[in-house]
């Protein structure tokens, strides 16, 4: 097989595997403000022993996503060289921002986060929960930056020729805030939100279902249920915007999402359907110039086709980029119709006597990772056949030694870790759950009645060690 299509394997199975941490890292990050908001506000011990129990599942959590993420880097250098030679001066800056200021804020206020309990008080906890957040979410700021400038670069000059060309920044604020980088970093932040707000609300409804920990159970599903609700509808808004961004900046990768050929014909939005790029034919159940309407407000103007553009200009892989789209967009119309839902059920005070919809957030926690699985997919491979957009081709990004033989062992060796690490991932997570909130409280001086101060029980068996030993000396 061709090296340049392993080499892409390869990246986008190791990224689609690491995505599947950092999105729950963020989304917990906020459930976990709430939360601990809530027990800061009410005193309510119930709280207390949600806010513990996720922060465990997030520390899981963040570890494999720090361990899954490491690999990336090194594929830079291995697989990517020329890549990495271009645009190091650029992505470098980012993932070093991304390290100074957010890894460094998270696992630095993680430390207080999973110890502080009684050993700082209750405020600097909170604030340690925030700073997590936080720089959960300056991580997603820049990469996203990043791979947004790839998407649509600004602020940079290129210096040199052929091989020896590399970009270099020469506005570092346009290239953070290009054309696209705003849109996209909305988009992303708030499918990682969605993605830990279903895990929370799909471990609740299966303790409610088991009747188990109702107490705690139950006010965390409606806190997840309320997030999920608002940032559900909010990801519709968004959508459509980043949406936007694509008609103006890559209008190929627009007509790829869509299956759209004819550039003197209007535009169907499809709302799902078949692309036969042989025939370039798009068949299925479509809004007659839905697309063109969504761009200019015309049912009846034309949008740019794939025929716009040169072959080699434009996305290879037509129907891939059609059908991920596509997905990301019905898993999106699930979760809103899902928490709508639940919130009417929840109005009428019936909402945990619906096992059914219950049985079904159980499994919901899948579609928030495949609709982010896949509008990273629609992105990545609509703007092919470039890696940096009209400027450096994918084929020409490869590093030159590499060999076929190399990358399919690395991928081969990849695969069996990254086996291990989800049925380790799946293990210990379905561990947590079945021990369950309850089993949270730490073992500290002011919690263990045998070594609390003044306890009846340290009292009582003190009293008795001294009689014994006036009992003995008379």
């Amino acid at each position: 097989m061709d090296v340049e299509i392993l080499a892409r394997i390869q990246f986008a199975f190791t990224i689609a595997f690491h995505y599947i941490y950092p999105p729950l890292s963020i989304g917990l990050g906020l459930l976990l403000v709430i939360m601990e908001a809530m027990y800061l506000k009410t005193k309510d011990p119930r709280y207390e022993q949600m806010t513990r129990f996720w922060i465990r599942i997030f520390a899981l959590i963040f570890g494999i996503g720090v361990a899954t993420g490491i690999i990336m880097e090194f594929e830079f250098g291995t697989n990517w060289a020329t890549y990495s030679k271009y645009v190091g001066d650029i992505f470098g800056s980012a993932l070093a921002a991304e390290g100074i200021f957010a890894f460094a804020l998270e696992s630095g206020f993680l430390g207080v986060l999973l110890f502080g309990w009684k050993r700082v008080g209750p405020k600097i906890h909170f604030l340690a929960t925030i700073m997590v957040f936080v720089g959960s979410m300056f991580s997603a700021v820049w990469i996203v930056v990043a791979n947004s400038w790839q998407q649509t670069p600004a602020g940079f000059h290129i210096v040199g020729q052929g091989l020896n060309a590399r970009a270099e920044i020469t506005d570092f604020w346009a290239m953070v805030f290009n054309p696209s980088s705003v849109d996209r970093l909305l988009h992303v932040w708030i499918g990682a939100i969605l993605a830990g707000a279903f895990l929370v609300l799909s471990i609740n409804a299966w303790y409610i279902l088991k009747k188990r920990h109702l107490d705690i159970a139950r006010p965390a599903f409606k806190i997840a249920l309320a997030v999920a609700t608002v940032f559900s509808l909010s990801q519709l808004f968004i959508g459509s915007r980043s949406a936007d961004g694509v008609a103006k900046n890559q209008p190929a990768k627009l007509a790829a999402m869509e299956g759209h050929y004819d550039s003197l014909a209007r535009a169907d939005m499809f709302l799902f359907g078949w692309v036969n790029q042989q025939t370039q034919q798009t068949t299925g159940v479509k809004i007659p110039g839905g697309l063109s309407f969504l761009i200019h407000q015309d049912f009846n103007k034309p949008v740019p086709g794939l025929n716009s553009f040169k072959k080699d200009e434009r996305p290879t892989q037509v129907n891939a980029v059609f059908q991920f789209y596509h997905i990301m967009i019905a898993m999106g119309m699930l979760m809103i119709g899902m928490t709508l839902l639940a919130c009417w059920y929840w109005r009428k005070g019936v909402l945990f006597e619906k096992k059914w919809l219950l049985y079904a957030f159980v499994w919901a926690v899948l579609l928030p990772q495949v609709a982010n699985q896949c509008g990273w997919f629609t992105a990545e491979m609509g703007r092919q056949p470039w890696v940096v957009y009209g400027l450096l081709r994918t084929s020409d990004a490869l590093s030159k030694a590499v060999t076929a033989n190399q990358v399919i062992f690395s991928l081969i060796l990849f695969t069996v870790v990254y086996a291990f690490l989800l049925v380790l991932f799946l293990f210990m997570l379905n561990r947590k759950i079945q021990h369950g909130p309850e089993a949270t409280h730490d073992r500290d001086e002011d919690s263990d009645p045998y070594t609390k101060r003044n306890s009846p029980l340290l009292t009582q068996e003190k009293g008795s060690a001294l009689d014994r030993l006036g009992t003995e000396n008379s």
